[in-house]
């Protein structure tokens, strides 16, 4: 049919039907690609014409089509522009409507200038007419894949361009299930009841397409819906009519595509691919995997690859095949990539040149490194949430429950996986922490015994659970009105504090190995020293493995754990000298194996060792599992109302004067030993709970003679730092007296911020802390954000007074805050040398330094590229 006879139909015959267009109809027709070229943006061009546009420009395969621009969308309700689009379309694609060998049908769509919500529908299969059915359907060979499409078009051109009303056509099609049935009804009812019966003219037909969108966009529900948006009420719509290109289903289809495996993280095209034609609602039937594209993924990589270039992210797209040609209908940035997708593609792109390393260390956040790093809940909504507590340590786990570090060991040595449930956790629970997939205390914060050896484990952690109570003899556990018994499955979320009755399904950590490119690429970017705070060989290999310079705190206390416990025991509460001078031999003993195997690990690299620190109520037996009764009399004369502010750290050593010199010599003896194979760590030695310089000058001395000691009798002489703990407010305002003593300075934040706010750390979080967040008195916890105006000032305050006595010396972070990476900025700000964190978050730390240096190098007008 000519253009002559098209205009010449029925619909331009009615008198009135349809308006002459104002204006050459060619001048409003924009082809894809042109847009740009033509001064039109997004405001004319709809989203959907600007990104056509760009891929055009991309040199990428786009479908044929053009964009009416919003300020005239509805000429193309008009006969002669609607005819011109028809003709342009085909000359675009090649193909002429009715053409049985290279059929070709027409869809219509609208874009708003941004992504909205509440467009018309997609109309789809303009062109097809009763008579020329069979033959497309002969074609795709799928009777039902045409039909479906050309009765929803159909359907809604009858409503909104033809005035059938939607009551007779809803009622008509209520017992027509079967798609070419519901055709001849739609047809038979627009004859019956419309303006005009639906025509057999792909011009007329998208003329009325053209009205009904419009229509539809200006009905009192689209209305409604853009007020929800606070969109304008008149927020006009661009049209767009693409070329549909019809073929046979073995190969041609649609479909969608994500450029990145979500798993790995890899280029990788994941996605579904449909047969036939599409629809603008998803298929009721889930799709075929791309794999059984003809061609395979490979049609899409090179159009995923080039967008990634371009849009410098993780893509998706909407393709059509038709005869094994791939073209796509939409492309866009994912809003929210998977992880891992983010991760591999900032690397990758650093590689090729399309983003500088700067700026791809930026993208990843310290908070996603973590998210990496521990596996997590695969949460689907439906969970029974059991108690929510304090996010202790990151990670997710399920498991039996077991109250007991005993029953923990027991049934891990079978393989089960258990949590280890209690109201809170000492020394001797840390085997069965160890053997635990997680852990959840009652009571307790964040800087609480089980939240750090937990964190130190890469354990899972919940503390500070509002409610729980564990009855030991019942063999139970208590969630408000909730009980579980010993045995019964839990799972828990370490990072939100969540646990939830029953065994969830729980994603696999594994950081892909872009991470450790990146990394490596943040190394050289930060300031910042990065260690680990690490008690023994294996968790110093773990520190090191992860990227850790080397120890930052190494408790001597924690090597007293388990079955040594009675060790550090029997020296507190020995019966007389002679049981405890031959108590502090075993410990000699004990610990130059300890720090021997510890020194090895470290290698050649900076390593503190913090002498004893044990708060007797951690070290202590329990009322009633003394050895004996004058065990259990001395015990409890050493048990103190507030032990945390009590007799620990060098006020212990001070009063047992053996102590500190006994640990100085295993730890010198052992250096010497592997210093004798060629290994020599850079040793610091630290004196902890220092408020008075007259403290730190006496502890400071026993150490000095430990290190003759070993000299006179093994000819070595021990290089090493003599420092200091900075964790009471009185040692930080007397730094720089206590700087004439000392090398080194640790600042303890967990206890320094205790002291500082007088917050107990093991009680406060749960019943103080969330309170005050919800009021607004506290954005954060301070345990676990370093508090800036006053613990913070205290550590200004300390780094100048120390600098101006001895200006070389060396100043670091040891708290748990040093694995936090708004405190890490601050620290980097202050002018501290390193951090130290628990192992597992020593990549956090990594990144997070870097990101600091690269906001002060922004700040100060350098390089961000």
């Amino acid at each position: 049919m000519s253009v002559a006879d098209r205009e010449a139909g029925p619909l331009a015959a009615r008198s009135g039907a349809l308006a002459e267009p104002s204006e050459a109809p060619g001048r409003v027709l924009v082809p894809y690609g042109q847009g740009r070229s033509r001064g039109l943006d997004v405001g004319e061009l709809g989203a959907h014409g600007a990104a056509m546009d760009r891929l055009v420009a991309l040199g990428l395969p786009v479908v044929p089509g053009l964009t009416v621009p919003a300020g005239a969308s509805a000429s193309l309700g008009e006969p002669g522009t609607a005819e011109a689009a028809v003709g342009l379309v085909e000359q675009l694609s090649g193909r002429r409507i009715g053409d049985g060998g290279r059929p070709l049908l027409l869809r219509l769509s609208a874009s708003a200038p941004t992504e909205i919500a509440g467009l018309p529908p997609d109309l789809a299969c303009l062109g097809v007419t009763p008579g020329n059915a069979d033959d497309l359907c002969a074609v795709i060979g799928r009777t039902e894949a045409l039909y479906e499409v050309w009765a929803g078009t159909v359907r809604m051109i009858a409503e909104y361009a033809l005035d059938v009303s939607g009551a007779v056509l809803d009622d008509a099609l209520l017992d027509t299930p079967e798609p070419q049935a519901r055709v001849e009804a739609l047809l038979s009812l627009v004859a019956r009841h419309g303006s005009m019966p639906f025509p057999d003219d792909p011009a007329q037909q998208l003329a009325l397409a053209a009205r009904a969108l419009l229509a539809r966009w200006d009905s009192p529900r689209a209305r409604r819906s853009r007020r929800a948006q606070r969109l304008p009420a008149d927020l006009s719509l661009a049209l767009h009519v693409q070329a549909l290109r019809i073929g046979p289903a073995d190969h041609s289809g649609y479909g969608t595509a994500v450029s990145r495996d979500p798993e790995t993280g890899r280029l990788s095209p994941q996605g579904s691919f449909f047969r036939g034609v599409r629809r603008s609602a998803p298929p009721p039937h889930p799709g075929e995997p791309l794999e059984r594209l003809a061609g395979g993924t490979a049609l899409l990589e090179h159009s995923l690859l080039t967008l990634e270039r371009h849009l410098r992210a993780p893509v998706s797209v909407d393709f059509e095949v038709r005869d094994d040609e791939i073209s796509l209908l939409a492309a866009s940035a994912q809003l929210r990539p998977p992880l891992r997708a983010a991760v591999c593609l900032a690397a990758d792109l650093a590689r090729d040149g399309a983003l500088g390393r700067e700026d791809a260390v930026r993208r990843i956040t310290p908070a996603q490194v973590q998210e990496l790093l521990h596996p997590q809940l695969r949460l689907t909504g439906g969970e029974d949430l059991l108690v929510r507590g304090l996010p202790a340590s990151p990670g997710a786990a399920a498991g039996a429950v077991v109250l007991s570090s005993e029953r923990a060991l027991e049934l891990a040595a079978d393989g089960t996986r258990v949590v280890l449930v209690a109201a809170e956790t000492t020394p001797v629970d840390v085997p069965g922490m160890l053997a635990s997939a997680a852990v959840l205390t009652g009571s307790g914060g964040i800087a609480s015994h089980a939240a750090v050896v937990a964190r130190g484990a890469g354990k899972p952690a919940v503390c500070g659970a509002e409610g729980m109570r564990v009855d030991l003899t019942a063999g139970t556990v208590r969630f408000g009105e909730r009980v579980l018994r010993e045995g019964d499955p839990v799972s828990l979320d370490g990072r939100t504090g969540a646990v939830y009755a029953g065994t969830l399904s729980v994603s696999v950590a594994g950081p892909p190995p872009e991470l450790s490119t990146l990394l490596e690429w943040a190394d050289g970017m930060r300031r910042l020293g990065v260690r680990a705070n690490a008690d023994t060989a294996a968790e110093v290999g773990t520190a090191l493995a992860l990227g850790a310079e080397g120890v930052g705190l190494c408790r001597t206390e924690h090597q007293f754990l388990g079955e040594r416990l009675p060790l550090i025991r029997r020296v507190i509460v020995a019966a007389d000298p002679a049981a405890r001078d031959e108590a502090l031999l075993a410990l000699e003993r004990a610990q130059h194996e300890d720090f021997r195997a510890l020194l090895a690990a470290v290698g050649n690299r900076p390593v503190t060792v913090r002498l004893l620190d044990a708060p007797l109520h951690e070290f202590l037996p329990a009322p009633g599992q003394a050895l004996d009764a004058g065990e259990e009399q001395r015990a409890a004369a050493l048990r103190e109302a507030n032990p945390m502010l009590g007799l620990r750290g060098v006020r212990l050593a001070l009063l047992h004067e053996r102590l500190y010199p006994a640990q100085a010599e295993a730890l010198f003896t052992a250096w010497a030993d592997v210093a004798a194979g060629g290994v020599r760590p850079e040793l610091e030695v630290m004196i902890p709970l220092v408020s008075l310089p007259e403290e730190l000058a006496a502890a400071a001395a026993y150490v000095r003679g430990a290190a003759d000691a070993v000299a006179a009798r093994t000819g070595v002489e021990v290089p090493y730092r003599l420092g200091t703990m900075i964790e009471t407010p009185r040692a930080a305002l007397l730094a720089g007296e206590l700087a004439e003593h000392a090398e080194f300075f640790s600042f303890g934040t967990n206890d320094l911020t205790q002291l500082t706010y007088g917050f107990s750390r093991d009680d406060v979080e749960r019943q103080v802390l969330a309170s005050y967040q919800e009021r607004g008195f506290l954005t954060a916890s301070p345990f676990a954000r370093l508090d800036p105006h006053g613990v913070g000032a205290l550590i200004g305050m300390a780094v100048q007074q120390a600098r101006s006595v001895r200006p070389g010396i060396k100043l670091g972070v040891c708290g748990e805050h040093g694995g936090d990476a708004e405190s890490i900025a601050f620290c980097d700000d202050v002018g501290l040398d390193y951090v130290s964190c628990s192992a597992h978050r020593v990549p956090v730390a990594r990144m997070a330094a870097a990101h600091s240096a690269l906001r002060q190098r922004q700040d100060e007008g350098g390089s961000t590229g």
